[in-house]
Order: C-alpha cells, then structure tokens, then sequence
C-alpha cells in the first residue's frame, strides 16, 4: 500500500522517514518530493509498504502526530492512474483537448 505524508519537517531524510515507517513493517520504497532547481524538500513525500495492515496501522498512528513539532497528516495515497501527469505543461489555454 501507497501511504502520502504531508506536513514533513524539512529536516528529515528519507533514511530517517524509513525508519520511522519500519517501525510498522517491512518499507519497499520512500521518496520524498524535492524542489528541481534547490534540491530541497517540498515537505511531503510517499511511503510504500509491504504490508496493506502494517501501512493501514502507520497511518492510523501517525495522521495528525507531532514530527519535530509540525503536525503531519499521513493518508492513502490517491492513485491518479496512468494517464495522470502530474498537472502543468504544455496546454497554455488551461484545459485537455482530447
């Protein structure tokens, strides 16, 4: 399962997110989301865990939890599916054209 944190302290890595989140269950990736041009945390990030439980327990503890003092909210990651782009680009009148 795909779990979203938001609220992240700039601070923490992701070897520091894994741990925590190993704390639950067996982690099969992280990544924190990174500005292109600084490099720096955007402040949210995506954890998939091995376990649908483990993941569904991360959250239940987690969502809402003090993190080097932010509140964090931890979630289900939406799937956007494989036409999902991430939003931006190209279209300069604002809307899809199919």
């Amino acid at each position: 399962m795909k779990v979203f944190i938001a609220g992240l302290p700039l601070e923490v890595d992701e070897a520091e997110l894994s741990a925590v989140f190993g704390d639950f269950g067996p982690v099969r990736s992280l990544r924190i989301i990174k500005d292109r041009e600084t490099k720096e945390s955007k402040g949210f990030g995506f954890v998939e865990m091995a376990n649908d439980d483990e993941a569904k327990e991360a959250i239940r503890c987690m969502n809402g939890a003090s993190y080097y003092g932010r509140r964090i909210t931890v979630n289900v990651a939406e799937d956007k599916g494989p036409g999902f782009t991430g939003g931006g680009g190209g279209n300069k009148g604002g809307f899809r054209r199919n």
